[in-house]
């Protein structure tokens, strides 16, 4: 995770904001529309750190597993990488 840490942090830095800000909306009773919006933005940028964190294991774990040879650490990094797509895809 090094190269991508702190990009990481800084993302997630920003939706802790916005969530925060949701909040603040939603105790000032703010239009349910407008916070609505708020959430679906929060939700797209979660997704985004999934993919960039999804991105990193496949780039770095995953390949780091097929560079070693070994057949049971293969299928472990694979059978993580599955484990995390199914999760991603619900």
């Amino acid at each position: 995770m090094k190269p991508d840490k702190q990009k990481t942090l800084d993302r997630l830095s920003r939706i802790e904001g916005q969530v925060r800000g949701v909040a603040r909306m939603v105790d000032e009773d703010r239009y349910c529309l407008d916070v609505l919006a708020q959430t679906a933005a929060i939700r797209s940028a979660l997704q985004a750190v999934e993919r960039q964190l999804l991105e990193h294991h496949a780039d770095h774990c995953v390949e780091s597993a097929i560079q070693s040879g070994d057949p049971s650490e293969q299928r472990a990094k694979f059978d993580e990488l599955i484990g995390l797509l199914q999760k991603a895809g619900r």
